[in-house]
């Protein structure tokens, strides 16, 4: 059994380590393909993979065709939009993803943001604290529970909405549950995301959420460019020139936020939130784990694909 390591944005040498210690160790051959920039060159590499182990490489129809073989497809993160789950099932691949292997890291990252936003991007002017600030979590899930264990210590009022996580499991973690995404925007001072972008979500908050935010709101994503309406959000902050967005993930109209928000605006290079050596570590092994169980013993624990 072959599997394959397909990054174009590598492992850390130390995570691609341990991901060969767990390949080998249960008799697989490990391939590595990285920086490969072109897709042709990816697409040779999967002809003869069993497995392959993927982080935000886009795997779609074609790559899955190229993969004669291909019996799975984990993706070392918790987002796997990047691979087209409906082609997978016709080929009979399984998807999986590795999650809470990166969430303290992408938790951590938010609160970095949210820190740089009220100290005025640190431009040497008075700002303001987080201590006492209402904090809304919208989903709770693994990065969410983490944002809310870490905005404890900062003495923050934790608020959170999530449609799937039963009011109990979130108040069990001494977080304050509301009824609806619109309550959870009108009652905080700062809202961080951490919704997956799916039909439902794409495009999802705008202005009719953004607008309902307190003086000063600040918005934080760490989740995914496509669930921001980019065009409201621009004629929001126009007209309310006290909200502040700072993103992980770089808008298509990044330009626009950045010339006419100098200030209130930012947005990291490229997405960072899981870019700590012990995220890449904890997820490519984790990967490697989950193949393993798979083609051994037919877990399909972290399957997101149908059948």
């Amino acid at each position: 059994m072959k599997i394959l390591v397909a990054t174009d944005k590598p492992f850390a040498k130390v995570a691609v380590d341990g991901i060969r210690k767990e390949i080998e160790a249960a008799g697989y051959e490990l391939a590595l393909l990285e920086t490969y920039g072109e897709k042709a060159k990816l697409l040779e590499a999967v002809a003869d993979a069993d497995a392959l182990i993927i982080r935000s490489d886009v795997i779609d129809a074609e790559v899955l065709d190229a993969a004669k073989q291909l019996k799975i497809v984990v993706r070392a993160g918790a987002g796997y939009d990047n691979v087209d789950l409906e082609a997978a099932t016709a080929h009979g691949v399984c998807v999986m993803n590795t999650p809470g292997q990166n969430s303290n890291a992408v938790a951590e990252l938010a609160f970095g943001l949210m820190v740089m936003a009220v100290r005025n991007m640190y431009n040497g002017t008075s700002g303001t604290e987080l201590k006492g600030k209402k904090l809304g979590i919208h989903a709770f899930g693994n990065v969410g529970r983490n944002v809310a264990r870490i905005a404890k210590g900062f003495g923050m009022d934790i608020y959170a909405y999530d449609a799937f996580c039963p009011k109990e499991a979130i108040e069990a973690d001494g977080v304050k549950a509301v009824d609806s995404a619109e309550e959870l925007y009108a009652t905080c001072d700062v809202v961080s995301l951490h919704i997956p972008a799916t039909a439902e979500t794409k495009n999802s908050i705008g202005r009719a959420l953004v607008s309902r935010m307190p003086k000063g709101g600040l918005l934080v994503n760490t989740a995914r460019k496509e669930v921001i309406n980019e065009t409201e959000l621009i004629e929001l902050m126009e007209e309310r020139t006290d909200l502040k967005y700072m993103t992980d993930i770089m808008p298509a109209a990044n330009e626009t936020f950045a010339s006419k928000f100098p200030g209130r605006y930012f947005s990291t290079p490229k997405k960072m939130g899981a870019q700590t050596a012990e995220a890449n570590i904890n997820a490519g092994i984790a990967a490697a784990k989950q193949i393993v169980g798979f083609l051994k013993d037919g877990c399909e624990k972290f399957r997101v694909n149908k059948k």
